[in-house]
């Protein structure tokens, strides 16, 4: 460490003492998650991943190497233990969130995606039902008006506040209060993968209050947050496990509680999913509980190494964890809106709260140059690339979070669909033609591994950008006027 770096390790530490009580993460990132410094890496993609640990992988594969394992579906031994092994991971996911077995199932999927179609495809929604979504759902979560709709339920948004971009408080509470229907399903995150907001969990209760079933997604919420579905009760919960730990891929489930689970409709049955199904009497019976929602064969040698995950988090702490990112996610909120080019004009506009009020550690932005010109945030990517720093730009699959942050209007997106030969990029510079507006951003998250030399790093390069409209930072050169790179060493 240098004595610029060290010097600017003890300026954070004075302005974020409880930081220094987690050091032990220090040595985990060194012992398990090592490779980022022999390679000079800095992660800040969490939302998008979590990175796994050494000792994830090694002990998965021990378990694997040490064992003869079958599809589960069968009696013979090699079946008999695989299925031992998927009902104690089922076991150790409500135990980690707390969930009363006894109330509550877990249901695995390949993904948080698979989890949520689950309940749009089966919920018993007809002609004056309703579904109400939040404006600040992942596009997995916004699919859900296409079931709704296509049985006739009404469909509506609650709307989001601006700037901070929190749920609009008075409006959504007198849309759960509207006039009652005979199915409701509300379904909001916990916590915002655009602007990092943490939504009240509170909301889960008032509405439940209100007759309303809840689907609350949590994908980005459980890496860093605690929570415990003893006390937030709602009807269904989807999470992705590669999301929390990085390791495995290709698993998520559905936390439902039995009784709701029991009032879906499938719409179809598979292998795995009947106890009885006849080709001459074309019937089926549905198999019982969450057997009954686990299409095909599970994902039987990945599911083990969830509860490798979920024992790896429980040594690190989500306390821990929660305090070590709340404090680094601060510094550079702050740093970062303090940024600005010699002429006085900011370099960084935040999209979300400038505080850590009510908010995770994701943070999501785009950058100005001295005129107040936007940047292609592309090229900022790759400009961050070149520098070792891998940070995810685009629209995050939220267009409601995003579209909220930049006034984008309903009369712009039609423009933009009038215009024809809808894409992204086309998207974009429609936008970017009405008002010089962004349908993308730049979005930096911490997680597990997280340093302050992480953080250092990336604020120190967006540092570089400051009053220059033609930019070289390593080997790469980047005229901001053009928004494109002019030169590559390479």
């Amino acid at each position: 460490m240098t004595g610029e770096e060290a010097g600017a390790l003890d300026e954070f530490l004075r302005g974020h003492p409880a930081y220094r009580d987690t050091a032990e993460l220090d040595r985990l990132r060194a012992e398990e998650y090592g490779r980022l410094d022999v390679d000079g890496h800095v992660y800040l993609d969490y939302t998008g991943a979590s990175l796994y640990a050494v000792s994830q992988v090694r002990e998965h594969a021990a378990l694997l190497e040490a064992g003869v394992f079958g599809n589960p579906h069968s009696a013979h031994r090699p079946s008999a233990a695989m299925t031992a092994l998927v009902e104690r991971t089922r076991r150790d996911v409500l135990a980690f969130f707390r969930a009363d077995p006894s109330e509550y199932t877990v249901v695995f999927t390949p993904n948080a995606t698979a989890a949520i179609k689950l309940v749009g495809e089966a919920y018993p929604f007809g002609p004056g039902d309703r579904l109400l979504l939040a404006a600040d759902n992942h596009n997995s979560v916004n699919g859900l008006r296409e079931f709704a709709a296509a049985k006739g339920a009404a469909v509506d948004y609650a709307v989001l506040t601006s700037p901070d971009l929190r749920l609009d408080g008075p409006t959504l509470d007198a849309q759960l209060a509207a006039a009652p229907s005979r199915r409701r399903l509300f379904a909001f995150p916990a916590q915002s993968n655009f602007s990092g907001v943490r939504h009240p969990l509170s909301l889960v209760a008032a509405a439940r209050a209100r007759g309303w079933d809840v689907l609350l997604d949590a994908a980005a919420f459980v890496p860093t947050g605690r929570l415990d579905l003893g006390a937030v009760q709602p009807e269904f919960t989807a999470v992705s496990f590669y999301k929390m730990f990085g390791y495995p891929t290709g698993v998520g489930c559905l936390i439902a509680r039995r009784s709701a689970l029991g009032a879906l409709r499938r719409p179809w049955f598979a292998g795995g999913t009947v106890n009885f199904a006849t080709v001459r009497g074309r019937a089926r019976v549905l198999a019982p509980g969450e057997a009954g929602f686990e299409d095909g064969t599970l994902n039987y040698l990945a599911i083990p190494a969830v509860t490798i995950g979920l024992g790896h988090l429980e040594r690190v702490g989500l306390d821990r964890l929660g305090t070590r990112v709340h404090c680094l996610t601060a510094w550079m909120l702050d740093r970062l809106l303090a940024l600005r080019h010699a002429n006085g004009r900011h370099m960084v506009r935040v999209y979300g709260p400038a505080s850590m009020d009510a908010r995770g550690a994701t943070v999501t932005f785009n950058l100005y140059d001295p005129e107040g010109r936007l940047l292609d945030y592309r090229r900022v990517e790759e400009l961050a690339t070149a520098e070792g720093i891998s940070v995810r730009t685009g629209c995050f699959c939220n267009p409601g979070a995003g579209e909220t942050a930049e006034g984008i209007t309903e009369e712009d997106v039609r423009a933009a669909l009038d215009a024809g030969d809808m894409s992204l990029p086309r998207f974009m510079q429609v936008i970017q033609d009405r008002g010089g507006r962004s349908a993308g951003a730049i979005r930096a998250s911490l997680g597990i591994a997280s340093t302050f030399g992480d953080v250092r790093r990336f604020v120190v390069f967006l540092d570089a950008l400051r009053d220059q409209t033609r930019l070289t930072i390593g080997d790469v050169t980047f005229d901001v006027d053009s928004c494109r790179i002019i030169r590559d060493g390479a």
